[in-house]
């Protein structure tokens, strides 16, 4: 084994990834799987888990590896159910995902529609930290499992963003619960991190970044270039690397409750 396979290599891990079917889970997914890890991909739509499975063909031995479920993680019963299932299929799960998120609008304080402000919060906080880090939490102290879970925080962990109030509120939350739950978990050996991603192309934001009719970046996304020292948008396939470090306990091993920025200096900006 070379030096790097046994600093990052996951081979005989099992990880769960939430939301592992959208652009950012896909790319986490990918990652844990090239590292030698058994990875169970979780997303309510069946039609996305499977379409996340045809993205992992061209991955060696990934048949074997590689396995969907469809999980509402907003819902105590189908976690804890979805976990039963993954460790009938491929043993304790030691790594837990927690993608499960996004936006839905846009607008200012006085305008927000407190249900969809609810829906988000329960998207992105419920359903995307709480529910699964209890359900597993609760799996790994009670069968004395060294786990790891990593958070997905955001550049709104940090600075809030105009006019996604939720999003916001959910995105600083997951931050501070990040470090909360790492500090309650600590004894029991179970690292609990995050990665907070800059400004990406995805599905989520595009609209708001590029104008759809000219292809042109929109006053917001050269206000989001204008405030990134490396002057571009990230691409998903750069949250790889993060991943896989803070997954492996040879090299995150004395690592808990911090967020990795991986967003071309956007956190540093200054004038």
């Amino acid at each position: 084994m070379s030096y790097l396979d046994e600093m990052f290599g996951l081979q005989g891990k099992t990880a769960v990834v939430a939301g592992g079917a959208g652009a950012i889970g896909t790319v986490m997914s990918g990652a844990l799987l090239q590292a030698g890890a058994r990875v169970v991909i979780w997303s309510r739509s069946q039609e996305s888990v499977d379409k996340a499975l045809e993205r992992m063909k061209g991955i060696p031995d990934r048949d074997n590896r590689v396995a969907g479920m469809q999980v509402d993680t907003g819902s105590e019963a189908q976690v804890e159910k979805g976990l039963q299932e993954t460790v009938s299929l491929f043993g304790t799960p030691d790594i837990l995902i927690n993608g499960v998120g996004g936006n839905i609008g846009k607008a200012p304080l006085i305008e927000q529609d407190m249900e969809l402000f609810n829906k988000v919060l329960q998207m992105n906080l419920i359903a995307g930290l709480m529910v699964p880090t209890k359900v597993f939490g609760s799996y790994w102290i009670e069968n004395s499992i060294q786990g790891c879970i990593i958070n997905l925080t955001s550049m709104a962990s940090y600075n809030p963003l105009s006019g996604v109030w939720a999003y916001n509120a959910a995105k600083s939350a997951t931050l501070n619960l990040t470090m909360a739950s790492a500090n309650e978990f600590a004894k029991y050996n179970i690292r609990v991190n995050a990665i907070a991603p800059g400004f990406f192309l995805g599905k989520q934001n595009k609209h708001l970044l590029v104008d759809k009719n000219t292809g042109e970046y929109t006053e917001r996304g050269k206000a989001v270039l204008a405030h990134t020292p490396y002057g571009r948008f990230g691409d998903v396939s750069e949250l790889a690397g993060a991943t896989v470090f803070l997954a492996s306990d040879k090299a995150a091993g004395f690592i808990t409750g911090i967020s990795v920025p991986v967003d071309g200096g956007y956190l540093v900006h200054n004038i």
